[in-house]
């Protein structure tokens, strides 16, 4: 199981996130911590894998916070999640080490593709000693999505786009309708636009028959 501290001032949303936790598999709540320094208690006393982290924290900066974290050497990662959308306040999450981040407000299906993602990465690293470089392309395909949380896409979108970032390999329209439960020409119409802002990239792929299927991924 992967051991998470979620982080924030709030707590019924801390409440939430922990409630949110327990629904995806593989991932179990430790602990819920309101300050950055109970933060720093509870992580010293659980030894958490993975931190939901706010960056509005009444006695420190989430981002201050996960930088001296780093400078310490500890070994957690963290999914922050904020109501900033300012591109620089995005870019000292990445640089401080963050490994995706998430809008408030957002819904369960978009943290559950997160985690989702994060497990099977981890998965991948503790089957071998070495990464082989689609893990290491699932690594740096979640920064390179994170970097795309600072512009606002409507929720149906964001939805689609969250669903892609969370496969490890290309889908087609038709996985992506069933993975967000809509139709196929709607999901096809949203991966069309999301490829026109240079957000994903195409790949037509030919059967032995027929019209390529189109695949997508984030670029």
């Amino acid at each position: 199981m992967i051991k998470t501290l979620v982080v924030d001032d709030d707590f019924r949303v801390a409440g939430i996130h922990a409630a949110s936790l327990a629904k995806v598999q593989g991932f179990t709540c430790v602990g819920q911590a309101h300050t950055a320094s109970a933060a720093r208690q509870a992580i010293a006393r659980l030894t958490p894998d993975l931190l939901l982290l706010d960056v509005y924290l009444p006695d420190e900066n989430g981002i201050s916070f996960l930088r001296s974290l780093q400078a310490a050497g500890t070994p957690v990662d963290a999914i922050v999640i904020t109501a900033a959308q300012d591109v620089s306040t995005v870019r000292a999450a990445m640089s401080s080490g963050a490994i995706y981040y998430l809008i408030k407000p957002f819904g369960f299906e978009q943290l559950r593709v997160q985690l989702e993602t994060y497990r099977r990465w981890r998965e991948q690293l503790d089957s071998s000693p070495t990464a082989d470089q689609s893990t290491i392309d699932i690594l740096f395909q979640r920064r390179q999505v994170s970097a795309t949380s600072g512009r606002k896409l409507q929720p149906t979108m964001q939805k689609i786009f969250d669903a892609v970032a969370g496969s490890a390999t290309p889908v087609s329209a038709a996985e992506i309708a069933d993975a967000v439960g809509v139709s196929r020409p709607t999901a096809q119409r949203y991966l069309g636009a999301l490829e026109e802002k240079g957000l994903l990239s195409l790949e037509p792929r030919y059967g032995t028959t027929g019209r390529p299927v189109n695949y997508y991924a984030v670029k």
